[in-house]
């Protein structure tokens, strides 16, 4: 491993998703299920344009599996009766972090990499959270948006290699939007974990 993904490695560790106390009630099963709902939605328009990121690098073929990856978030929701919209500030910023990152390509690489190293250990975390205590409420078919993310190892490693060509000044850019992410997507779980 290169020293430049060990220094993003050590951002992502600080914004550790499987630390965060909401992430930690949802395995536990501690979590409502209309707090699960209201995750649902809030999480749903950055799930949305995680295809643009890949799009930006050239990947059409994982863009478009970040579309289907959307439609299975629409069925997690279903499942949980979500049908509100994004109302917290905080998952206003996580989308509008994504959606300016996504619009350059170290900026991309920096945003994704944070989200796509997270996601194998936050879906296996999740999905036996939702196996345990969940399933009567998120069936199978529900489950399978983290079914796919718990075992999807790749993606990092070449974001990985990606990063390691760019130039110092596109790697500085890279390493911003890594630490500009990983922050939001934590705040993004601090907006619907402490509520009013």
């Amino acid at each position: 491993m290169s020293n430049r993904i060990d220094e993003l490695d050590a951002i992502v560790r600080q914004f550790d998703l499987n630390e965060h106390p909401f992430y930690a009630e949802w395995r536990a099963g501690t979590l409502p299920i209309e707090r699960l709902a209201e995750y649902a939605d809030e999480w749903a328009p950055f799930i949305s344009v995680v295809d643009q990121g890949w799009d930006r690098l050239g990947y059409a073929a994982y863009a478009a599996e970040e579309r289907e990856h959307d439609a299975l978030w629409g069925s997690f929701r279903a499942a949980l009766g979500a049908s509100g919209e994004m109302r917290r500030p905080q998952s206003k910023t996580l989308l509008a972090v994504g959606e300016q990152a996504f619009a350059s390509v170290p900026e991309s690489l920096g945003a994704l990499y944070s989200f796509e190293v997270q996601q194998p250990t936050t879906a296996s975390s999740k999905l036996a959270g939702l196996r345990e205590h969940y399933a009567g409420t998120v069936d199978a078919d529900a489950q399978r948006y983290f079914v796919e993310h718990a075992v999807e190892t790749d993606e990092p490693a070449m974001l990985a290699s990606m990063i390691d060509r760019l130039s110092e000044g596109e790697f500085a850019r890279a390493k911003t939007a890594c630490a500009i992410f990983s922050a939001a997507a934590w705040g993004a779980l601090d907006g619907v974990y402490y509520t009013d």
